[in-house]
C-alpha cells in the first residue's frame, strides 16, 4: 500500500512532462480552413549601415536594341548579365566605407549611410542621369545576412537573396524548430544605430503576423529558446545512474546487516 502514492506521483510527473499536440503547431489559433482573416502589417525600412554591400546597376537601351550595363561593362541582347549572378555579385558589389560613402565609377563618392534602398536608388538615378541618357538604376542588398541560433535543426548564418524575409522563412530555412524548441518563445535581436533592440515573438500566435519583428532586417539574430524538459532529458542518464547506484548500495547494505545479524 505504501507504494501506491509513489506510483501516483511518478504517473503525474510523467503526464506533466508530456507534450501536447498544440505545442508542435505553428499559428495554431488561426481560423479554421473555411474561415478568412486579414492581418495588416507594415514592412520596416532598413537604413543602410557601415560595411553593408550594395549591388548597383546602371542600364539603358542602345539604338540597335541592346541593353548596356555601364557599370558591369557587358552587353547582351536579352539584357542579362552572365558575369553577375546572385553569388558572384559580391565580386561586383560596392561596400559602404567607414565614412558612409560608396565609391562608384563616373560619379565618385556617394553618401548612403542612414538612407533606405529607395532613397539611395533615387540619388543614384539623378547622379547618373547627368552623364547618361534614359538610364535605369537598380540598387539591391548583397549583405542581407541573418543568424538562427538555439533549438533549430540547422543553426547558422544564412544569406537572403529576396527583397523581404519573415521570421517564419528564417526558421524554415534553418530546418524548423526541433523537438526541444519553444515555438512560443522566439527572440529576435536587431542592431540599430545607437543600440540593440530585442523582440519576443510567438510562432504559435497569429499576432506575430502584425509584429514589428515579423519581417526581418539584415543582420537580425533569431534565437529559439529550449523547452524545460530538455534539461531533464539531458540529465536523465545521470539521474538514472544515481538512482540505480543508490538502490544497489542500499540493497547491499541491507544484505550485509542481515548477514552480520
Amino acid at each position: 500500500m505504501k507504494q501506491i502514492p509513489l506510483i501516483l506521483t511518478a504517473a503525474l510527473f510523467l503526464a506533466s512532462s508530456c507534450t501536447s499536440q498544440k505545442k508542435f503547431a505553428y499559428l495554431n489559433n488561426l481560423p479554421e480552413p473555411t474561415g478568412e482573416e486579414t492581418f495588416t502589417m507594415e514592412i520596416p525600412d532598413y537604413h543602410i549601415q557601415l560595411r553593408d554591400i550594395l549591388y548597383v546597376t546602371v542600364k539603358s537601351m542602345t539604338p540597335d536594341g541592346k541593353i548596356e550595363d555601364y557599370l558591369g561593362g557587358t552587353t547582351t541582347i536579352s539584357g542579362s548579365n552572365t558575369m553577375q549572378g546572385e553569388n558572384g555579385g559580391y565580386l561586383y558589389g560596392y561596400d559602404v566605407k567607414t565614412d558612409g560613402n560608396i565609391l562608384l565609377p563616373v560619379i565618385g563618392a556617394v553618401q548612403v549611410e542612414g538612407k533606405t534602398l529607395e532613397e539611395t536608388r533615387r540619388i543614384l538615378q539623378e547622379e547618373f542621369g547627368k552623364s547618361y541618357k534614359n538610364v535605369t538604376v537598380e540598387c539591391k542588398f548583397l549583405s542581407f545576412k541573418y543568424t538562427v541560433l538555439g533549438e533549430v535543426k540547422s543553426p547558422g548564418t544564412y544569406i537572403n537573396y529576396n527583397n523581404y524575409l519573415t521570421v517564419l522563412d528564417a526558421v524554415g530555412h534553418a530546418g524548423g524548430v526541433d523537438d526541444y524548441g519553444r515555438k512560443d518563445k522566439i527572440i529576435v535581436v536587431r542592431s540599430l544605430k545607437g543600440g540593440t533592440k530585442t523582440f519576443s515573438v510567438n510562432l504559435q500566435d497569429k499576432k506575430i503576423l502584425t509584429s514589428e519583428a515579423y519581417y526581418l532586417l539584415p543582420n537580425d539574430v533569431i534565437i529559439v529558446e529550449p523547452e524545460s524538459r530538455k534539461i531533464f532529458n539531458l540529465n536523465l542518464p545521470t539521474i538514472s545512474f544515481v538512482i540505480s547506484t543508490s538502490t544497489s548500495l542500499l540493497t547491499l547494505t541491507l544484505l550485509l546487516i542481515n548477514y552480520l545479524k
